[in-house]
């Protein structure tokens, strides 16, 4: 089979591999739809994961099942599914314990393009099918369904790592797709006020129409300082940070109230260490938590947050800003997430209607 990989750091092309095999609980997936991420480039030309040889991409992709083992139940061939990019091993202890998505070990949840080979290919395995797979609601448009693989639960999970709660104010940092869901799911939660922080044109209007309250531009000084400003030097409840860089850390400090929570979902791809400011932190006494997570996986969180789409809570179609047609184009959309030009958001490649 075909698919587009990392041939090592620095380096992407197409190679020829066998088609993967099916075991008894998993399942053979052909892509229909894929979108390339930001975890992507890191992986490839920011050498996050360390080298890789010859590795297929790619870990967001709704598909039709080619083939099921002879222990999957509820899934068959010609199935429509979403795939999501976490896919735990359900029967782990580290899944009983509430942390699927680090079975067999720290981020071992998330295996596609990270240890096993990705979506960017003519067929994929999905290991644990029944507990990984979702059907893809009928007649939901693949722009929409193809967000629910990754952008979607990662903003959310952002929502949940802060416990943001009816009333509370909120700083969003970072307003690429992660961001934008994280601003939808904020307001699902019941905040009163959040400020989105980002400068793209596109991103600053969707934020908007997402229900942020406030933009802030940092192009016009310390973030957490305009934050700060206009909350009377009080600061937020909650931040998530689904952008910016290890030194943005410092600035969420800053700006977050005694007691409040940091929800962090930025793949931190590059440097050794964070930095925390000792006395904004309460020289350690404060009670400002930071959460950092990696999103949680399995067929039960996608079929809800698809059913969010389908009753029209959220649009996660309209972050789609390019769109490109066979399976030629997978290329193409990864190298325009590398270059990311200023009216990206993120692009799709429907490979079959």
């Amino acid at each position: 089979m075909k698919g587009y990989a990392m041939l090592s750091l620095g380096k992407t092309g197409w190679i020829e591999k066998e088609k993967p095999a099916c075991g008894p609980l998993d399942a053979i997936v052909r892509p229909i739809a894929i979108a390339p991420c930001t975890s992507d480039i890191h992986t490839v030309w920011s050498g996050a994961l360390g080298e890789r040889k010859d590795m297929i991409l790619g870990h967001e992709s709704i598909g039709i099942v080619d083939e099921v083992g002879s222990l999957v139940r509820d899934f068959s061939p010609g199935d429509k599914v979403i795939v999501p990019a976490i896919t735990p091993d359900w029967n782990s202890v580290e899944a009983q314990s509430g942390y699927s998505m680090h079975s067999g070990g720290m981020l071992a949840g998330w295996k596609f393009s990270n240890f096993k080979d990705g979506v960017f290919a003519e067929f994929y395995h999905v290991n644990d099918a029944d507990g990984n797979l979702a059907l893809l609601p009928e007649g939901m448009e693949l722009r929409a369904a193809c967000m629910l693989c990754d952008m979607i639960p990662t903003g959310f999970h952002g929502a949940e790592l802060a416990d943001i709660q009816y009333g509370d104010e909120v700083a969003v940092i970072g307003i690429g797709p992660v961001g934008l869901m994280s601003v939808a799911a904020s307001v699902l939660k019941g905040a009163s006020r959040v400020f989105a922080v980002g400068t793209r044109p596109n991103c600053v209007a969707l934020a908007k129409e997402f229900g942020a309250t406030d933009i802030i531009s940092y192009r016009e000084g310390a973030i957490d300082e305009q934050i700060l400003e206009k909350t009377s030097k009080k600061g937020v409840d909650k931040v998530i940070i689904a952008g910016g860089d290890n030194d943005t850390f410092a600035e969420a400090v800053r700006m977050l109230k005694p007691g409040g929570k940091i929800g962090n979902v930025n793949y931190l791809g590059e440097g050794e260490s964070i930095s925390i400011p000792r006395v904004d932190w309460g020289v350690g006494m404060g009670h400002k938590s930071i959460n950092g997570g990696l999103m949680p996986g399995g067929r039960l969180r996608m079929e809800k947050l698809a059913k969010l789409i389908s009753t029209g809570r959220i649009h996660p179609e309209k972050m789609v800003t390019h769109e490109f047609r066979g399976f030629d184009g997978i290329e193409q959309a990864l190298m325009l997430m590398k270059d990311k030009p200023k009216d990206l958001i993120k692009p799709i490649v429907i490979i079959e209607d």
